[in-house]
């Protein structure tokens, strides 16, 4: 038996039933559940205990400081801000008259822009300026995603949890 549809193509009775018991779609749900089976999931228990994260991830920047003086690695040579193609990193500088050499003033890190290409990174010549393993840098303004100075060189700080 057939029924005439609407593209006057003419469709079967057991191709009639497929479409009305959503044959298709139960194959599909059964398909999925099978992968769903209880013993092969895992749940990690994220806040309590830390994922581990890929070798070579990038995450949040970080100011190195000299551990000796204190003092930042930055040189303020702006090679940084350069080699960045969002534009995102300022570097801000004053000469010293006693040493002629430039002194950081400002440092300013635009993270809600930043795409952790590493670019930064690799033009430091003194390797001050360094993306992190840490991924929790969510803010509830956007003013939490520009970093200064001093939050740089003091690096990620992530929360620990405990029960």
């Amino acid at each position: 038996m057939t029924i005439p549809a609407r593209d006057h193509k003419l469709v079967t009775m057991p191709e009639l039933l497929r479409r009305f018991f959503f044959v298709d779609l139960l194959k599909g749900l059964g398909l999925t559940f099978r992968y769903q089976n209880p013993k092969n999931i895992y749940t990690e228990q994220y806040p309590l205990e830390r994922p581990m994260v890929a070798e070579r991830y990038r995450g949040a920047p970080r100011l190195n400081i000299n551990p000796e003086t204190g003092e930042t690695l930055c040189i303020a040579c702006n090679l940084c801000a350069l080699a960045c193609p969002e534009n995102l990193i300022v570097v801000g500088w004053e000469r010293d008259d006693a040493t002629r050499r430039k002194v950081l003033t400002t440092f300013i890190y635009d993270t809600s822009r930043c795409m952790f290409c590493g670019l930064c990174e690799d033009a430091c010549p003194t390797d001050c300026l360094e993306l992190t393993q840490d991924f929790e840098m969510a803010h509830y303004s956007r003013d939490g995603a520009i970093w200064d100075r001093h939050r740089l060189e003091e690096g990620p700080t992530p929360a620990r949890y405990t029960r």
